[in-house]
């Protein structure tokens, strides 16, 4: 049964472009299987996560992340009234703007856009749906909700919410989005935290030793080994983490509800009223989710071999990106119509879009491949 705070398809501030109701679906329905069958969902089964795809076939890329991060958000939806369809849209949709070689990647091409505004993949992602994706007649992009396109935008400047319309407009008065897009930031978070543990002991380059000095960690880890003190190996971490994620998930249901009573909050307009979101961690769990975020940042993400691949995928994406800027007859015919489209309409800044857009929708394997194409004169004939 969904609570009277939840979103209600049939309450929907609608889509840019009427469109006729769809039978035997809900609106936020619609917008899930648009999204399910856009050329930007399949590529993020080759763009990185934590680990190129090539390293190994068990780590995580961003399409198994965003299915983990729909799956524990539906979860919650379900258990507190919410609108389970327009979650997991979110959820699918949350990184379709997601460069190749991840968070590596991203900080590579906003250095290059800095002179043309920046580059930041929560926008992109919204551009993706709006503008990119190319497969409907009578409209560009997806077409989405009103619903679903915020809570694809988690955060933005004042500067950028000026130029993005309805979907700006919370940035600039200060209010809240829905809390099925308030969850859905939550439950990417509890994804990343945990599966990047995952993928951080498959590799070897975290420890158990190590993630013992975490208390959050730790006390689960104990936990486990009284329960099954003869379980090791990938099991023993299996049911760690299954413990360290519903741990989050109750904890982030039981404060939430808590502070939604407390507001009196009975409908959607009184949640964008609030100063602060109403999903939540308890003070204590957040403190302790921050300490893990830190052990992750120090010994995984700026670990040396991770650091190399960052290095790397840095060199490809600038000099991607550079080249392009030279010559825009090294793209494809395609991507030239649509920097001749852009610079018509933005000079300089409008080729420099056009080329992130082309970057940003490359896979890993695609990128290292342009990039070969290009510098690699072994592969000259």
């Amino acid at each position: 049964m969904s609570a009277s705070y939840a979103a209600h398809p049939s309450h929907s501030r609608g889509r840019r472009y009427a469109e006729s109701v769809p039978l035997y679906r809900s609106e936020f329905q619609r917008d899930r299987d648009r999204i399910i069958h856009s050329k930007a969902f399949r590529r993020l089964e080759y763009k990185t996560q934590v680990f190129v795809n090539h390293e190994g076939d068990l780590y995580r890329t961003r399409l198994t992340h965003s299915l983990e991060v729909a799956q524990i958000a539906r979860t919650v939806a379900r258990s507190m009234g919410l609108n389970e369809d327009l979650t997991e849209a979110i959820a699918l949709a949350h990184d379709l703007g997601h460069t190749p070689f991840g968070h590596a990647g991203q900080d590579a091409l906003n250095h290059c856009m800095k002179p043309y505004g920046g580059f930041e993949h929560n926008l992109q992602s919204l551009r993706v749906v709006d503008l990119l994706e190319d497969a409907y007649a009578e409209f560009p992009g997806l077409n989405l909700t009103f619903e679903t396109r915020e809570g694809i935008l988690k955060h933005c400047s004042t500067q950028d919410a000026q130029h993005l319309g309805d979907v700006g407009e919370r940035f600039l008065a200060k209010t809240q989005p829905s809390l099925e897009a308030q969850l859905t930031n939550i439950a990417d978070e509890i994804a990343y935290n945990n599966h990047d543990i995952d993928d951080g002991l498959r590799s070897g380059l975290i420890s158990l030793e190590q993630l013992e000095q975490v208390p959050l960690f730790a006390k689960t880890y104990e936990l486990v080994r009284q329960q099954y003190p003869t379980v090791a190996g990938r099991r023993l971490i299996h049911e760690i983490l299954r413990r360290l994620i519903a741990q989050m998930v109750v904890d982030l249901i039981e404060t939430s509800l808590s502070a939604i009573q407390a507001s009196g909050v009975i409908s959607q307009d009184d949640v964008r009223q609030q100063t602060k979101p109403l999903m939540r961690y308890s003070n204590a769990l957040r403190e302790q989710k921050n300490e893990l975020k830190r052990f992750l940042r120090e010994n995984l993400y700026f670990h040396p071999t991770v650091y190399r691949m960052t290095w790397r995928a840095q060199r490809i994406i600038e000099s991607l990106f550079n080249a392009f800027m030279q010559d825009v007859r090294l793209l494809p015919p395609k991507h030239q119509q649509a920097v001749q489209q852009l610079v018509a309409l933005e000079g300089e800044a409008g080729q420099s879009r056009a080329i992130a857009d082309y970057i940003a929708g490359m896979t890993d394997r695609y990128a290292m491949s342009q990039y070969g194409a290009l510098f690699d004169l072994s592969r000259v004939e």
